[in-house]
């Protein structure tokens, strides 16, 4: 019964994932191609990104279903290398989103000269080689393989304690700190901007320039807030326990980890299409043009629609070329 409860879980939660997901990349895809953003490009690869994660769940999910299930230990170890390389690829897609959108605030004179398509194109393919590596380093190593002995195909039947310790220390906290150091720099430098026009303001130096909102830095700081603390909550339990676990395999239950930590790390791919995508000014402006343009067909197809005869649709306005960065 508990095998069949995580599987619905891990059903539902995959089927959010992936359609959340490829709805947001259509929408960008639809941005990208009207505006030319390169900076949007990120945030396109980090849907494609989850939206591997919910199929790699999904896959997850039916072994569930298919309990008993007692699969051969080489066909284990390469399913879990995907659920590790696609999420790899996501966090490493969020770092990639969080340095681009650094370098639009730190540099946004230069941004346009620096963000080229050829350097996008090669920072996506890096990341994607990086995250390859990262997911299937215990196939290509077999002493970070566990001893064929499989109860379960997770994380801790499979992989050695070594593999997970060196993921972890060498690949996610330095990640995690970097993902902090960018928003807390942009958060400061957005402040600093802030501050500077509330002293000119003072000053009497702005002319006609229209006063600062005042909730322009508190707005900033609940946006910085909410990225890092999703991130964090998402990702942070399941790390920490799990090293725990490997250092006292006594201390902590893994099945907690399997069950709950893990499915609220798998949560953030859910959460990333409204965090990274819906925020952005043009991505929701697009949303609204497809959803208005779906509604219109389906009341034509139910003959419930306007119909004005010799008279074509109405044209959609194109969406804005400049990246709001909220």
């Amino acid at each position: 019964m508990a095998s069949w409860a995580v599987g619905a879980i891990l059903s539902i939660l995959a089927s959010l994932i992936i359609a959340a997901n490829m709805l947001v990349a259509i929408v960008l895809l639809c941005v990208i191609h009207k505006s030319g953003s390169k900076g949007l490009c990120f945030v396109l690869n980090l849907a494609i990104a989850d939206t591997i994660v919910g199929f790699t769940v999904m896959g997850l999910a039916i072994d569930e279903f298919s309990h008993p299930f007692n699969p051969s230990h080489d066909f284990c170890i390469l399913r879990m290398a995907f659920v590790t390389f696609s999420s790899a690829a996501s966090i490493l897609s969020l770092i990639l989103v969080a340095c681009d959108r650094h370098l639009a605030i730190r540099k946004p004179f230069h941004y346009f000269q620096l963000v080229t398509g050829r350097r996008v194109g090669m920072c996506l393919v890096g990341l994607w080689l990086v995250a390859a590596l990262i997911g299937f380093l215990p196939v290509l190593i077999p002493s970070f393989q566990m001893p064929y002995d499989l109860e379960k195909c997770s994380f801790f039947h499979v992989f050695h304690p070594a593999y997970l310790l060196t993921m972890f220390c060498i690949g996610f906290f330095p990640a995690l700190f970097l993902f902090l150091y960018l928003y807390c720099d942009m958060l400061k430098i957005a402040s600093m901007h802030v501050q500077h026009i509330q002293e000119v303001e003072q000053a009497g130096l702005a002319g006609g320039c229209p006063p600062p909102r005042p909730t322009s830095d508190m707005k900033a700081m609940r946006t910085v807030a909410t990225l890092i603390g999703c991130f964090m909550l998402s990702w942070l339990p399941f790390f920490v326990a799990s090293i725990v676990l490997m250092l006292c395999p006594k201390c902590f239950p893994y099945k907690v980890i399997e069950n709950f930590l893990w499915l609220l790390g798998l949560g953030n791919s859910l959460l990333n299409p409204l965090l990274y995508s819906y925020w952005q000014r043009d991505v929701r402006l697009q949303l609204s043009q497809l959803a208005a343009g779906v509604k219109r067909k389906v009341l034509l197809l139910l003959g419930n629609g306007p119909r004005f005869p010799g008279r074509g649709p109405e044209p959609v306005p194109a969406v804005s070329c400049q990246q709001i960065q909220d």
